[in-house]
């Protein structure tokens, strides 16, 4: 059960880590469009 629930750990973890970095990568792409759209 320990075991399993390591993975799970991780499992989850990797999803999590995914979603904040496409939430960031949006962000990213959010500021440059303004910063293009001042230029």
């Amino acid at each position: 059960a320990t075991r399993n629930a390591g993975e799970a750990i991780k499992k989850w973890t990797i999803i999590f880590n995914k979603a904040r970095q496409e939430a960031i990568t949006t962000e990213l792409i959010d500021i440059i469009n303004a910063s293009n759209a001042i230029q």
